[in-house]
């Protein structure tokens, strides 16, 4: 095919939503057509394209040269997940092949160069990997996290691709075995290996294509998530594959850079399905200015998805409103709720009715952990009401359950906020290699412990946040994303910029901390931000809240880009230790300092955060 010809979006065989044994048949499948993956460069240019037919030719050659080095069956296979045709090529001789892939982050954190090689040295020793792959541009750190383990081969697609190729039969991964394994972002552990099998992934898919997305013949999509995040791979990687439906991708750091570019191709394809998470969304509010010279007409996108975090409705509204003269239809989005634990998708808003809010007494929800709707609520002073308004995540996808149960295992009735369980053929089989960790959140009878808090009304879902994320002080719920949300609507302070934590305090209570990244380096103007976000918290939320200004590239995050709250709030203990430890080494009388709340606070904060 031309490389400057993109794949179509028409199908030569009838259309099916991945009702398929395995991903291999699904390849199989998805070749009789035209469509396929289409690579864009970081000013919008079309770089590669490489239909499913070649896909499936290519990965059936490489599966051939990988039986060469004589693996066990199953055996896991690294590979350095950049957005580029040489990570479905693996993915898939992997399938052909019966050896099981294991994507790994492509993003240098900002710890650096170290960081990043000891992150894909914990990733290698915990998959157990027998080879690993990565582009030209990430060998070297491949090569340095793998020294000394042992790996029968670490290195580039060339060097895979000079393997003698073996006149063998392939003999692809069954429905019972384990289609990859997907790494969660760790926000507060180090990540474990999601172990999904074929069957599972298949079940998933369908749910996705035939209940959720309802794909129709002429659907195409964009996407500019990572192929190591659950979203990227399961969601757009695999789903329009199943359907045999094309995909433009941008790389994820392309996108960042030039939020505009998503909704470039969405108006130059005329494509109908793309999703993200609640923060780009809000970055293409931030950053897309009018400009009639370069036009944009979103008046095909049907399907806008939103997940991967908790919404917040504003965000959508926002949006919505900005991209509205060009054609963006605020019915298009479509709010969803999953996890890699259940492959993607545990539910799905309905098509064609935008966000589904529900606005809520907030104080009543932190109170008493029921989510009562404000117009039942009328002999409340509405100027003293705070209201929460948050996203209806819609019905489960056929054939799976969700309970919502108290802190005793007991199922809650509608809008009494707890943990979210669930139970369906897309969980997992369990993390691999760690039969404790599974124990602790699957249990015998096939219900897993999402360790999300939410609740149920009327068959439908509504998250509320993490149940290792709540602050809690002076016996209320708070929401660390509440106090984000505060942050980020001061016009200096970007999406992404602020994570809020809690402490202990000196009494053994908790005390909320407001970490913002905030680049003015004058002091007056940086005390301002602080008085002013911590004066909006108290109007609000009614709690006082520590506010710490640091420098941009301060707050770490989990290897799909989400902020980890539990590195947050490691990080700040530390700081105020040194604090505390610098003001100890210059007195005159340091045994005033060996009891101070800051010390103890920092003692006991990181021993809990460890």
């Amino acid at each position: 095919m031309n490389p400057l010809n993109p794949t179509s979006t028409e199908s030569q065989v009838p259309l099916r939503t991945a009702d398929f044994p395995n991903l291999a048949e699904a390849l199989d499948y998805a070749a009789q057509g035209t469509s396929g993956f289409n690579f864009y460069n970081g000013r919008g240019e079309l770089r590669t394209v490489l239909t499913y037919s070649k896909l499936r030719e290519g990965a059936q050659t490489l599966a051939k040269r990988l039986l060469g080095l004589h693996l066990e069956r199953g055996a896991r296979v690294a590979i350095i997940a950049e957005t580029n045709p040489d990570f479905p090529r693996f993915f898939f001789a992997c399938q052909y092949a019966g050896y099981t892939p294991v994507p790994l982050p492509a993003s240098i954190h900002l710890g650096g160069h170290k960081a990043y090689v000891e992150q894909l040295r914990g990733l290698l020793i915990k998959s157990q990997a027998a080879v690993a792959v990565a582009p030209a541009e990430f060998l070297t750190f491949l090569l340095e996290a793998s020294s000394g383990l042992g790996l029968k081969l670490v290195g580039q697609p060339d060097d895979f691709d000079q393997l003698a190729e073996q006149s063998v039969e392939l003999f692809p991964l069954q429905p019972e075995e384990t289609a990859y394994l997907q790494y969660t972002s760790g926000s507060t552990r180090f990540p474990r290996g999601v172990m999904v099998s074929e069957a599972a992934v298949m079940h998933n898919l369908a749910g996705i294509t035939r209940d959720g997305l309802k794909v129709r013949s002429g659907d195409r999509c964009v996407s500019w998530l990572p192929y190591y995040h659950d979203m990227g791979l399961v969601g757009f990687v695999l789903a329009p594959l199943a359907s045999q439906l094309s995909v433009d991708y941008l790389s994820t750091r392309d996108f960042a850079m030039r939020p505009r570019l998503w909704l470039s191709l969405m108006t130059r394809n005329r494509s109908t399905i793309s999703f993200g998470p609640p923060f780009g969304y809000e970055l293409c509010t931030r950053r897309i200015r009018y400009d009639e010279t370069v036009p944009l007409d979103l008046s095909a996108w049907r399907v806008a998805g939103v997940g991967a975090e908790t919404i917040r409705a504003e965000i959508l509204e926002a949006f919505a409103e900005k991209l509205a003269p060009y054609g963006f239809n605020h019915t298009a989005f479509v709010a969803s709720y999953g996890m890699a634990e259940c492959s993607l998708a545990i539910s799905f808003a309905q098509l064609d009715q935008g966000a589904i809010v529900d606005e809520i007494d907030a104080d009543h929800l932190s109170e008493r952990q029921e989510a009562l709707p404000v117009t039942e609520t009328p002999d409340r002073n509405d100027q003293a009401r705070r209201t929460k308004k948050l996203v209806n995540c819609g019905a489960p996808l056929p054939g799976h359950e969700v309970l919502v149960r108290d802190e005793y295992g007991q199922a809650l009735p509608d809008r009494q906020c707890g943990t979210i369980h669930v139970r369906g053929p897309s969980v997992m089989s369990g993390y691999f290699g760690d039969p404790a960790a599974t124990a602790e959140i699957l249990s015998v009878d096939g219900w897993l412990n999402t360790g999300d808090i939410g609740y149920l009304d009327q068959g439908t879902l509504v998250i509320t946040g993490r149940e290792k994320d709540m602050i809690i002080i002076n016996g209320r719920n708070i929401w660390p994303q509440d106090l984000e949300f505060y942050a980020e609507q001061q016009p200096e302070i970007r999406p992404g910029d602020a994570s809020a934590i809690s402490v202990p305090a000196e009494d053994g209570s908790e005390k909320a901390v407001l970490v913002v990244q905030y680049r003015e380096t004058e002091e007056g103007k940086r005390r301002e931000m602080s008085s002013r976000i911590a004066r909006i918290v108290r109007e609000e939320l009614g709690i006082d809240c520590i506010i710490e200004l640091v420098p941009a590239h301060t707050l770490p995050r989990t290897s799909s880009g989400k902020l980890s709250r539990a590195g947050t709030q490691r990080d700040y203990l530390k700081r105020q230790a040194e604090k505390s430890l610098q003001q100890l080494e210059s007195s005159e009388d340091p045994s005033m300092f060996v009891n101070t709340p800051v010390l103890r606070i920092a003692e006991t904060g990181q021993r809990r955060a460890q």
